[in-house]
């Protein structure tokens, strides 16, 4: 089945040619495979490479585009989106660094498209069937269902397999508002074929992919309207960070509708017109696209599940234990379709866990990754580990150590002082239990906790790392000298105090 990509244009055909080539000839078939995956996103292309690469017999089945929503409709083409509104917000930013800059910022949307779409072009080949080949990966073009209980068809054609795994991600939820389907609206699969900016935009959900694209429209010229069912935008992260977020919206001019319930959505002459009831009254608004970014639903439909036993839950996806192995034993699952941290990057460390666990009776868990992430608003929001309210939750007594940008040399130099590093221990010791980061490069900077936790190292090992002066990241260690000034108490200094009078 051929693919269309849009707008049909040279970068991608290149896309197209490399993760779904419409020329592709389905290999030959072996006898038995020790993997059979379902899905080539990064969970599917983790697992079949690495297995591949120590030896096993692997067949890849993907019926779309490889590499999935990360290459094709998320974290490739929003991140280059993003990086040209943030030269926008850059320059609309220059005059407080006393730099003039004459004459109107007028981004070239179009073009801001078209470099992102060569961009995606070029990385594709990381994931194109034809690389896939080569690394020894039968790669199959089509719909994959289980039809046996170590069988698996695509396009008529029986695969047999000692193990298989689900790698079938998730898509867009659509939400049921009256009204919503007929007027139309995009998501993060349909966003990136625009070619045109629209000049009046509602985003419904401010979660990360809300957040992110809505910020992105705004400094590219959209007047953009975001809905949210929470009180605040992202409002599952760190509030105090979320409120850093927020203000930077409102001083860009995104208007916010909070604890907002969409009721219907209709057209008229003028638009699209959504209407919402608030705790401050009806509201009505007109624009001229909708995007929707109001979570995730998993692909389960079509894979004949029922037929080898596997449970599934149609809001949460496959089932799976802590091993990722599903209710039948003989197949597991890794990414979206199975995990509550629907990131590219933990996927791709799910897949190492299932490549161990199918391959080689090996005993991995997902529980024990680390897993930051990071929502890339400017300023972006970094996190890993435990919030405060998990911590609680948990029982786990915190202490929590901020330090705010205001009082960090660097970032008062970059203008860049809206923001904290903020490290939550275990209370009375060191032991980094949670982070979270607000800056304009938190996804940079959260690395060093991360490590940090999955090394075991404590915050006050932290201050003894040499940081560059002057950068932001010296934060951290700042922090790590805040928890160390905790262990001067009154007694220590009395006793430091004797030593010295006694060699002076």
């Amino acid at each position: 089945m051929a693919v269309d990509v849009l707008p049909n244009d040279a970068h991608n055909a290149l896309l197209v040619a490399n993760v779904h080539p419409p020329d592709w000839r389905q290999p030959n078939p072996a006898p038995r495979y020790n993997l059979v995956v379902i899905g080539g996103g990064t969970a599917g292309l983790v697992t079949a490479a690495g297995a591949a690469g120590l030896g096993a017999r692997v067949a890849l089945i993907e019926r779309h585009l490889l590499g999935g929503d990360c290459l094709n409709v998320g974290c490739v083409p929003s991140k280059c989106v993003i990086r040209s509104s943030r030269v926008v917000g850059d320059i609309r930013a220059a005059g407080a660094l006393g730099v003039r800059v004459n004459g109107a910022v007028e981004p070239d949307f179009g073009a801001v498209m078209k470099r992102m779409r060569g961009i995606r072009a070029r990385i594709s080949r990381h994931d194109s069937a034809e690389r896939f080949n080569g690394l020894g990966v039968d790669v199959f073009l089509g719909d994959g269902r289980f039809t046996g209980p170590d069988t698996v068809e695509v396009n008529g054609t029986a695969l047999r397999f000692k193990k298989a795994v689900i790698a079938t991600g998730a898509r867009a939820h659509h939400p049921m508002v009256p009204g919503l389907d007929e007027a139309g609206f995009l998501t993060n699969e349909t966003v990136f074929e625009l070619t045109e900016c629209p000049r009046r935009l509602a985003v419904i959900g401010a979660g990360p992919i809300g957040c992110e694209l809505a910020q992105a429209f705004r400094r590219l010229g959209s007047e953009v309207t975001l809905f949210h069912t929470g009180g605040h935008i992202l409002n599952r992260e760190d509030a105090d960070a979320a409120g850093i977020v927020q203000r930077a919206f409102v001083d860009e001019g995104i208007h916010l509708a909070l604890d907002a319930r969409l009721t219907r959505v209709e057209r008229s002459a003028d638009g699209k017109v959504l209407h919402c009831d608030t705790p401050r009254g009806p509201l009505r608004v007109v624009v001229d696209e909708i995007l929707v970014g109001a979570g995730r639903v998993p692909n389960v439909d079509g894979l004949g599940l029922e037929a080898v036993g596997v449970a599934y839950d149609r809001k949460a996806g496959v089932t799976v234990n802590d091993r990722l192995q599903t209710s039948n034993p003989r197949i597991y699952a890794a990414g979206d379709i199975c995990m509550s941290e629907k990131f590219t990057h933990a996927a791709d460390f799910a897949a190492r866990v299932v490549i161990q666990n199918a391959l080689f009776l090996g005993r991995k868990t997902l529980s024990a990754l680390t897993i930051p992430w990071c929502t890339y608003t400017d300023p972006e929001i970094a996190h890993v580990g435990l919030y405060e309210r998990d911590a609680e939750t948990r029982g786990i007594p915190i202490d929590t150590y901020l330090r705010p940008f205001s009082e960090v040399d660097r970032a008062l130099a970059d203008g860049e002082e809206d923001g904290f590093v903020k490290v939550h221990v275990r209370k009375g010791g060191d032991k980094i239990v949670g982070a979270t980061i607000v800056a304009r490069h938190a996804g940079e900077m959260i690395n060093e906790l991360t490590l940090a936790m999955t090394a075991g190292v404590g915050l006050g090992r932290l201050a003894s790392v040499i940081h560059p002066y002057p950068t932001q990241a010296e934060a951290i260690r700042q922090v790590g000298d805040m928890f160390n000034r905790t262990r001067l108490t009154p007694k220590v200094k009395r006793l430091f105090a004797a030593w010295l009078r006694w060699t002076r």
